[in-house]
């Protein structure tokens, strides 16, 4: 991890946004023919399509989007509406999330975003739909007996893993083809730690101490509090890897919930309400993430109908902030509203 830590900021540090960019490219690809070699391996490992279908379909409520199944009843338990829309609110974290704007704010072309877009929005589908089949393989064949039946959350995390270590058993071709799936998972973790980190030294050289405390610095200076946010970064975001019991899926969705929630509102109500002003954004931001931490734990534990993702709520009172503040303050000058109107058009 340390090893990897030390690439990662490498890199980052040295090459800037067009290293990030450049790796990242590569990275999908490693990502791409991963996911290819893990499902035909996968069905492969399972007995073939049809026995994944059989194993799927023979779960009750597996297959289901109203019900979920009970491995330890062997029954369909009800998936309720709150959990349901729950879940649904995991969409609503892509609006905030700071190195996925970062691309479409550093495209070359203006005419190109709509491509971009739909290319974007394409490859997230496929690969979310690929995501869940895979675990509907990995379960078949930990049926099968090929990989060991997972008890934790944090084990079934370990499918790819598991498929990787099977394939490399066989000849010298296909150990090298499951190095490249393993390389598959270094490249989703560190195409999303570099774009982090460059976003949050961008945000802390630019954007806070210069636009927001008003600090005059030459670009060398610029340059080393980028580098120098970059390493603290890191050094904090290995500290708390470090637990190996910790769950990836857990993280994950505790910190998309507060980059969702923080600036998935803001970037909204900025893009289509005029009326959106520096007060607002500011309530907005901190609104919603701090009813992030509140609802996860405080509101959350308490169980039944307030067991819902905290991504929603945290959305909802990051909006009304921004509203209210807005509304009760003076408006934004008029250059940021004919910029706003030219924009539109």
């Amino acid at each position: 991890m340390i090893v990897g830590a030390i690439v990662i900021v490498g890199y980052t540090v040295m090459g800037g946004f067009l290293a990030v960019s450049t790796t990242d490219l590569i990275q999908s690809i490693v990502m791409t023919i991963s996911l290819i070699v893990i499902v035909f391996y996968g069905i492969h490992m399972a007995g073939g399509w049809d026995e994944v279908v059989n194993n799927a379909t023979s779960m009750a409520g597996y297959l289901s989007m109203t019900q979920i199944h009970d491995r330890a009843s062997g029954s369909a338990a009800p998936y309720s509406l709150l959990t349901i829309v729950s879940t649904l609110a995991w969409g609503l974290g892509y609006f905030g999330m700071p190195h996925i704007l970062l691309r479409f704010m550093a495209i070359e072309d203006e005419k190109k975003l709509v491509l971009s877009r739909r290319i974007a929005t394409v490859w997230v589908l496929i690969s979310m739909c690929v995501a869940i089949l895979i675990g509907i393989i990995g379960y078949a064949a930990s049926v099968a007996g090929a990989i060991p039946l997972f008890t934790q959350s944090s084990e079934s995390e370990t499918v790819i893993i598991q498929f990787a270590h099977l394939l490399g058993q066989h000849s010298f071709l296909l150990s090298l083809i499951a190095g490249v799936v393993l390389a598959g998972i270094l490249a989703c973790t560190m195409s999303t730690a570099d774009s982090q980190l460059l976003t949050a030294a961008s945000g802390v050289s630019q954007n806070l101490l210069q636009d927001f405390l008003k600090i005059k610095m030459s670009t060398a200076a610029s340059m080393m509090a980028a580098r120098l946010t970059v390493v603290a970064i890191a050094v904090i975001a290995i500290f708390l890897a470090w637990n190996p019991d910790s769950s990836v899926f857990y993280i994950v969705s505790f910190a998309w919930a507060g980059f969702g929630a923080a600036f998935g509102p803001l970037m909204l109500f900025s893009l289509f309400w005029k009326r959106t002003n520096l007060q607002g954004a500011l309530a907005g931001m901190v609104a919603g993430g701090v009813m992030v931490f509140v609802w996860k734990y405080l509101v959350r534990p308490m169980g039944g109908t307030w067991n819902i993702y905290e991504l929603l709520p945290a959305f909802v009172v990051s909006a009304l902030a921004i509203v209210i503040v807005s509304l009760a303050t003076k408006a934004p000058s008029e250059e940021i509203c004919r910029e706003f109107d030219s924009v539109g058009k």
